[in-house]
């Protein structure tokens, strides 16, 4: 949509041409062939796209690179929804209507031979370059991070960091599970990695302490949200004063207004409220 420093993508390099770690919404392709072919790259060399997970900002790209022959990995959860997008599109399409293809373009079906499940505890050798695998529910669950070396490229379950800004929790639904995404900031620690790699925006190279930063986040926004929930409000009457309280947080932290723009567009405060609402929902349930 015109704005910078939001989605990023990873880029290696192999012995099997080249490994792409998420690859942005179908919006972002021609975008995304620039920026490849400005680093002395040709987009039809990526032969292996590692997918954190399936929401649109990290994977609506992915069939492109399909069609072009590249694999496609993913968390055994989010596979099926590759090989027939159709259901996750409508599903998305109940949050953002007639915006769809202005945000996200298209998405087509993967050939399930391209595609390629990887879980928890599995490890890759990709043209000679060995990739961990760890699944890190809580933002969703069909959430993986990818470690090479020791460095972990972390989707959203390391949260979203715009420029020097805090870090924050995207807390879209349906899958936001609190307690598991905690439990997965404690796989991230466990790691001890010199750098994360965040899809919202760059690299980490405190780990320790942006996680740190991150799990105070994710309580206090679950908290804030805890109360309003217990007194039945809707997420529409909570979101106004939501947006307000946690701008407000990334004011005090000094955070440009050009950055605040960024902050908002890749994590919507909206989705946030709604998200943790449900989540507030299922565990007084008991599905959680």
């Amino acid at each position: 949509m015109g704005e910078s420093s939001v989605i990023a993508v990873y880029l290696l390099e192999s012995d099997d041409g080249l490994i792409l770690v998420d690859c942005g919404p179908e919006t972002v392709f021609e975008g995304l062939k620039t920026a490849i072919a400005a680093e002395g790259y040709d987009w039809q060399d990526v032969r292996h796209v590692l997918l954190t997970h399936i929401h649109f900002d990290h994977a609506g790209a992915a069939w492109k690179f399909a069609q072009n022959g590249a694999k496609v990995y993913v968390h055994p959860i989010g596979l099926a929804h590759m090989q027939n997008p159709e259901k996750l599109w409508n599903s998305a399409k109940r949050i953002y209507q007639g915006a769809m293809e202005s945000l996200w373009g298209e998405m087509h079906p993967i050939d399930p031979e391209l595609l390629v499940a990887v879980d928890e505890g599995d490890r890759l050798t990709l043209g000679g370059v060995q990739v961990d695998v760890h699944y890190t529910p809580g933002h969703a669950v069909h959430h993986n991070a990818y470690q090479i070396g020791d460095a972990v490229f972390a989707g959203d379950v390391a949260g979203v960091k715009i420029h020097g800004g805090p870090p924050v929790p995207p807390c879209p639904p349906p899958d936001i599970d609190v307690d598991a995404w905690k439990r997965s900031i404690q796989t991230l620690r466990d790691l001890n990695p010199t750098h994360l790699y965040l899809a919202h925006f760059g690299a980490v190279d405190a780990p320790l302490a942006h996680l740190d930063a991150l799990e105070a986040t994710l309580d206090d926004w679950a908290m804030w949200i805890k109360p309003h929930f217990d007194a039945g409000a809707a997420p529409a009457e909570v979101t106004t004063d939501f947006v307000a309280y946690t701008q407000e947080q990334l004011r005090k932290a000094g955070v440009s207004e050009a950055d605040l723009t960024r902050y908002e567009a890749g994590n919507p405060s909206f989705m946030s409220v709604t998200g943790l609402m449900r989540y507030w929902k299922l565990k007084e349930a008991g599905r959680l």
